[in-house]
């Protein structure tokens, strides 16, 4: 066992060190070149589009097709994204690379804006309709159809459709341990995510959209609501920490006994790899869920992409990573890094600060499970058939019970491995095709009647 962990580390630090990161930057840089950096030209164009479509009134989508709202779409997405990523994500990330990691967490959230936005371009543009009617569609979809290669595909789906397996397992613990905090066993507990899981799943894509413009909204709130709290208490330390971070991004102050320039390289390391999970732009996971919403262009359901990164690591990321480094709990020794977190609420709120943290954590990893259950089924569809789609639903519903209890901990070592094995033919998917998001940009972005835009 413990020589297998050995092999599969050594392995997957390969796979997920500089060149991984520089494939997934490079691609993203590359990517937003090509579309005349969108997500600076267009900001406040998308903003208007998504957030702010929020409270106008609804577009007329007699000409549009889809499953879901596009509000829906991405707070399944958010699910997914939001959640332990943000809060423990960050905290691992400036305890191994310093306050500097921050800063290049935001770096790869810009060029991840671009990379999302593909993957969704591309997504609508080759979605299809299930036998229930379903839209569907992801990175399978055009890796088969657009690229014209059937193995990237397969590949794609299933070791995806693999490491969701492992990912379920991994959450619910997580979402066990933060009950167990509150007095709650883990078998109780595991009883009680697999029944919720259940119970939302088995309703399908319609179901997952509904459940998740409600609950993904209250709990984001509830722990952004709590953390400006503590950040506004500190508002005097604000500026000096802003150039804290922007001091250490690029400082070539060595570690104790390493070379110069270990400080740098550890704050790029560790803060492009927590960005990267954070948002998980390039990972082929957003472009499932948004495949299944009304729009009358994929270029519109695109600027959601730019949305979900810009929230999810601009603002939830950044939210967190101040609240640890204004109240100095970043620099706390003999504390293990998913503590932090916990530790900055309880100080400052007393005993109902873990609670909060707990609680967010549970709500973050229940959305996150019932994503990736959803994204599972219909990988799972993609490649064996819908009858089978079925039997990988309740294989995902047994997996939030298993790791619950803490089951089955081997499988956990090939999350990142299958996780790689998911982003390289996605990658080659969204850049092989990025001329057609080129063309369904310029198509976009040129008719007045689809933007409301003026031209110049």
């Amino acid at each position: 066992m413990d020589q297998l962990e050995s092999v599969i580390s050594q392995v997957t630090d390969v796979l997920w060190g500089p060149v991984m990161l520089v494939f997934l930057l490079g691609g993203g840089i590359y990517l937003s070149v090509r579309i005349g950096f969108i997500q600076i030209k267009h900001f406040r164009f998308m903003w208007s589009q998504t957030v702010g479509s929020l409270f106008t009134k609804a577009q007329d989508r007699n000409k549009s097709k889809g499953t879901i709202t596009p509000f829906q779409a991405v707070t399944a997405e958010l699910g997914s994204t939001v959640g332990a990523s943000n809060i423990i994500g960050v905290s691992v990330a400036l305890f191994f690379g310093g306050p500097g990691a921050l800063f290049w967490m935001w770096a790869t959230a810009f060029v991840g804006m671009a990379t999302k936005y593909s993957e969704i371009v591309l997504s609508l543009l080759y979605r299809e309709k299930n036998k229930d009617g379903e839209f569907v569609g992801g990175p399978m979809y055009y890796l088969r159809k657009g690229m014209g290669s059937k193995f990237l595909a397969v590949c794609f789906a299933f070791f995806f459709m693999i490491e969701i397996f492992s990912s379920i397992m991994v959450q619910s613990n997580s979402a066990a341990g933060s009950a167990s905090s509150l007095g709650l066993p883990p078998i109780i507990s595991g009883l009680i995510i697999s029944a919720v899981i259940a119970l939302i799943v088995f309703g399908g894509v319609k179901r997952v959209g509904k459940v998740s413009e409600r609950f993904v909204p209250f709990m984001s709130s509830l722990y952004l609501l709590g953390a400006m709290v503590i950040i506004l208490s500190h508002i005097e330390s604000i500026p000096s920490i802003f150039w804290l971070v922007f001091k250490e991004a690029f400082h070539f102050r060595s570690f104790a006994g390493g070379l110069a320039g270990t400080s740098i390289l550890m704050a790029l390391r560790w803060g492009t790899a927590r960005g990267l999970y954070s948002n998980e732009a390039g990972m082929g996971s957003a472009p499932i869920a948004h495949a299944a919403a009304v729009t009358d262009h994929p270029a519109r359901q695109g600027l959601w992409g730019i949305f979900s990164v810009f929230f999810d690591t601009l603002i939830v990321g950044t939210v967190s990573g101040l609240v640890l480094l204004t109240t100095g709990i970043w620099k706390a020794s003999g504390m293990d890094a998913s503590e932090m977190p916990a530790r900055a609420f309880t100080e400052f709120y007393g005993p109902l600060g873990g609670v909060l943290v707990s609680l967010s954590l549970l709500f973050f990893v229940i959305s996150t499970i019932y994503v990736i259950a959803f994204y599972g089924e219909k990988l799972a569809s993609f490649l064996f058939g819908f009858k089978f789609s079925i039997v990988m639903r309740l294989v995902y519903i047994g997996a939030c019970f298993i790791g619950a209890v803490g089951g089955l901990k081997v499988v956990w070592l090939f999350l990142d491995l299958f996780l790689a094995l998911v982003v390289v033919p996605n990658l080659i998917g969204v850049l092989g095709l990025s001329s057609q998001v080129v063309d369904q940009t310029k198509d976009f972005f040129d008719t007045k009647k689809k933007t409301g835009l003026k031209k110049k």
